[in-house]
């Protein structure tokens, strides 16, 4: 099988894991520079080009796309859908988990449990928005921030009040959300690929003042036990999104798991280092019992 990785840099820790897990089960991987691919849009015969010729067929893709680029990224994997190419996350799927207000969304609707958050346009409406999930202290993140940038903690109404109206009036997208105190800056990574939980890590935020467990802020990560409630929540908020794989991070509250963010493009370096679970192969092995379905489907054999 021809397994195409996009990704913008080869010597990354999950593309270089993905490469060496699909040559270990005997497929060819290539890692194709997403912002390199350029279209031929056409009802006759859809084509990407790469690099001054028309990109080669694959059996399936693999989309690796920074947050920066997820437009253009996008745009690559609906082109590779029109050519009828398996790609493990499509395209609705990564735009929807960009979107940290349309996934929260999407995940309300279906009863999944969440912090409380407010969204506004109005500086007006400031007030009543920090009302609204509890007061301070609270939380302030840019709907397409990554790796914990851009996500604030303020501690009193004040405070909250000048933050908030400093990035309305830069017209900066913002959600407000209840901080959950006794996670004590912990939360869990669950990595979901199909219709299981592979690996689950505990990350802790490298200090008492820094609230972020991010690994790109210092934190630190472990294995961890999830619950069956919280194995569950993970693959139904990654299927909800549409995700095959996904990285749902969810905290622990006194009121049960909550989903904090779905993420369409997780890192392997930590949760595989963390567990010594053999993720990436896991990911392949999705890959081919996914594509043998399709083909079995095709033949009339499903």
């Amino acid at each position: 099988m021809k397994i195409a990785i996009l990704s913008r840099k080869r010597d990354l820790y999950s593309t270089h894991r993905l490469v060496e897990a699909a040559k270990k089960r005997g497929h060819k991987a290539d890692v194709i520079d997403t912002l390199r691919c350029y279209m031929n849009i056409t009802s006759a015969r859809p084509t990407i080009h790469y690099k001054g010729g028309e990109l080669k067929a694959y059996d399936a893709v693999i989309p690796r796309i920074g947050s920066s680029i997820t437009f253009y990224g996008a745009a690559v994997v609906r082109q590779l859908e029109m050519m009828s190419v398996f790609c493990v996350n499509d395209s609705v799927a990564i735009t929807r988990a960009r979107d940290k207000l349309r996934s929260l969304q999407l995940l309300s609707k279906k009863g999944i449990g969440l912090p409380i958050t407010g969204f506004a346009h109005s500086i007006d409406e400031i007030q009543d928005l920090i009302k609204m999930v509890g007061g301070v202290p609270l939380v302030i993140k840019f709907l397409e921030g990554t790796q914990g940038i851009g996500v604030v903690l303020v501690e009193t109404a004040k405070a909250a009040r000048s933050v908030i109206e400093a990035f309305l009036g830069l017209k900066v997208n913002i959600m407000v959300q209840e901080y959950i105190k006794e996670a004590s800056g912990a939360d869990i990574r669950c990595f979901v690929v199909g219709d299981k939980v592979v690996a689950a890590m505990k990350r802790q935020a490298k200090s008492p003042e820094e609230f972020r467990s991010n690994l790109h802020r210092g934190g630190t990560a472990s294995a961890v036990e999830i619950t069956p409630e919280e194995r569950s929540m993970a693959i139904r908020a990654a299927h909800i999104i549409g995700l095959n794989v996904a990285g749902v991070d969810i905290v622990r509250s006194n009121r049960g798991p909550l989903i904090m963010e779905v993420n369409a493009s997780p890192g392997l370096e930590g949760i595989e280092k963390a567990t010594g679970i053999d993720v990436a192969g896991a990911i392949i092995e999705f890959i081919e019992q996914s594509t043998e379905v399709d083909k079995n489907r095709s033949s009339g054999k499903g």
